[in-house]
This record gives C-alpha cells, structure tokens and sequence, in this order.
C-alpha cells in the first residue's frame, strides 16, 4: 500500500472541512493543477482511503438521542454472516463488527429513548442465532468520529 503525501493530506482536510468543494476549486485552493486533483482523488478512490461523499447524518438531529454498544455471542455454528444479514434488516443498527474477546460481534445501535432501545435490542436478539447481548449506553460524546488525525499521523505531521 502506497503511502499518503502532504498533497493528499490536504485534499483530504479540504474534502472533509468542504465536502460540497468541486475539483477546479480544489485544484485553486491546493495550488496545483486541475488533473492532478483529479488523478489524486482518483487514486484514493481505488485504494479505499476515501470511501464516499455523502453527507454525515447526525443520529440525534432525526429524534434517535439514545446511542448504545451492544455485544453478541453468536451460535457459532450458524456462522456471522446470516447474523450480520439479520442486523443488516434493522434500521437502528449503524454498525457491526467482529471481534475477539468475550463476544463475536460488537453493535453501535441508536434509539429514540431508553424503552425504544428495548424494542431495539429485543429486535436484534429475536434471531435465534444470537445467544447473548450485553449492552452499554453511551452518555456523552467525548470524541467524535474522526480521521484528519490519523490521516496527518500517516504523511508524518
């Protein structure tokens, strides 16, 4: 995997602090030419390290205020995928992940109160290949999701 130059990183802050921003902007903004943001972009599209464009929904802002991490055990013999399918139907459910540990699979799962949590891990663990939830809710936001950090920790800055 190649690694990031500066150049990248500040397309990358540029796209995040602007996501609206158009290349021709961006090209006058970074003070290079118009083709070589756009071959840039192009090269971090196909490797992954930009995934997408959409806007960032804040969870809270559509009436979902409770946010929690859930942990399963699965039956092992049914596997993650048909367990993940199941979550995948679930709407409150904004992520997976495998993991190791004393569970196999960790949730991040938003509700619009604490009773609609219930409905919401009652729903999650009515598949009968979940064996076990514990669940843990956030109170507060110390630090939000974030990449710039990393981005800059990876061109060396």
């Amino acid at each position: 995997m190649a690694a990031l130059d500066s150049l990248d990183a500040r397309l990358i802050a540029l796209l995040s602090a602007e996501p609206r921003i158009g290349v021709l902007e961006c090209a006058r903004r970074l003070r290079v030419a118009r083709g070589t943001v756009q071959a840039r972009l192009d090269k971090l599209l196909a490797r992954g390290v930009i995934r997408g464009f959409g806007p960032e929904i804040a969870p809270a802002a559509l009436g979902f205020g409770v946010m929690a991490f859930v942990t399963l055990e699965i039956r092992q013999s049914r596997g993650h995928d048909p367990v993940a399918a199941h979550l995948e139907t679930i709407p409150e459910v904004l992520e997976a992940h495998t993991i190791t540990g004393s569970g196999d699979l960790l949730c991040r799962i938003v509700a619009r109160s604490n009773a609609d949590l219930q409905r919401v891990i009652d729903e999650v663990v009515a598949y009968d290949g979940i064996v076990r939830a514990a669940t843990i809710i956030a109170l507060a936001e110390q630090i939000p999701y974030r990449t710039l950090p990393l981005v800059s920790a990876a061109v060396g800055g």
